[in-house]
């Protein structure tokens, strides 16, 4: 089964289509069926079965089979789930200590070279002065972008920029030239006017954005090799922007991006979703791997009327079956604990 719209999902549990595929056939499949049957089944080879068994191992949705020939017992979907995302958070925990460490040198260099550069271009930093100028700049590295551009972006913002970029710019200009964009934006810019509305048509275009809080800094990277820092005041007409093409500073700037997109979350992943107690219970139910029959017992409703709703909460999470619908409320919050 196809999975196209969840790639970020799966990738940000560490599991590939292959993995999702055996997974969801090994809830359905008794553990005395053998490999070669499963193989059969999901017309894949013997070796992406084996790939994918073992990662399913290593990320404990599965445990281990009675005998070597037989297949591996499918850990229920609301527990493994769970432990994995737990396991993520941790792993976020220690990287966020990581980025503060790094975050803070970031500061200090830029400080420091803002007040001692003299001769930019021979030491591979330049200082650009006035909003006109950072815009101009900005742009021209846009249209010099041949493989990706990457955008963190904060408040404050400028008043003549009420969609919230901290300076002119079409993100999506790329996208039409097969660059890859990527944009981190910061929670508290959503609330400005427009702002979210603004960044859905982004994303409509190919710009991959992400949410996170607290942001570090702005700045905008071209293919990994400058990036600029644009003023922490944008309205200050007077300010200046950073423009940095130096591999030692560089070396720490691409670093510091990739850190807060891996902490951040897809764009549609941090609206305002609205559910009922009902629905989430369901939702639970579901993830734990209960049949129709069961969850309409528990609820007092007919199964019918379950099979309508979990028809209705899929549409809602775009998942194309009910273990990605699982996945996907279990990555929103959504579930029972």
């Amino acid at each position: 089964m196809g999975l196209t719209g969840w790639d970020t999902q799966w990738q940000a549990l560490g599991l590939g289509a292959d993995e999702l595929r055996v997974y969801e056939a090994l809830l359905d499949t008794p553990e005395h069926v053998s490999r070669t049957a499963l193989t059969h089944s999901l017309g894949l080879t013997v070796r992406r079965v084996t790939h994918a068994l073992d990662q399913l191992a290593e990320h404990h949705f599965t445990h281990p089979a009675r005998d070597a020939a037989g297949l591996p017992a499918a850990v229920p979907p609301a527990t493994a789930l769970r432990n994995l995302i737990h396991l993520r958070q941790a792993e976020l925990l220690h990287r966020s200590a990581e980025l503060e460490e790094l975050t803070g040198s970031v500061d200090r260099i830029a400080a420091q070279l803002l007040s001692t550069v003299n001769t930019p271009r021979a030491t591979g930093i330049e200082t650009v002065r006035g909003g006109a100028a950072i815009a101009a700049r900005v742009a021209s590295l846009l249209v010099s972008a041949s493989e990706e551009v990457a955008l963190l972006d904060r408040p404050p913002y400028a008043a003549s920029q009420p969609d919230g970029m901290p300076v002119p710019l079409d993100m999506a200009e790329p996208v039409r030239r097969g660059v890859r964009v990527r944009a981190v934006v910061d929670r508290e810019g959503l609330s400005f006017q427009g702002r979210a509305r603004g960044l859905g048509d982004l994303a409509v275009q190919g710009v991959q954005i992400r949410v996170g809080t607290d942001l570090p800094t702005k700045l905008i990277t071209v293919d990994r090799r400058v990036t600029l820092l644009p003023p922490t005041d944008a309205a200050d007409p007077t300010a200046s922007a950073l423009l940095v093409s130096d591999s030692l500073l560089s070396n720490a700037l691409v670093p510091l991006f990739e850190s807060v997109w891996e902490r951040a979350l897809p764009i549609g992943s941090v609206t305002h979703d609205r559910i009922t107690e009902e629905d989430r219970e369901l939702l639970t139910m579901l993830a734990s791997g209960l049949k129709d029959e069961a969850m309409a017992r528990r609820l007092d409703i007919h199964v019918h009327t379950v099979r309508r709703r979990i028809t209705r909460l899929m549409q809602a999470l775009n998942a194309e079956t009910r273990f990605q619908a699982g996945v996907q409320a279990a990555l929103r919050g959504w579930l029972t604990v």
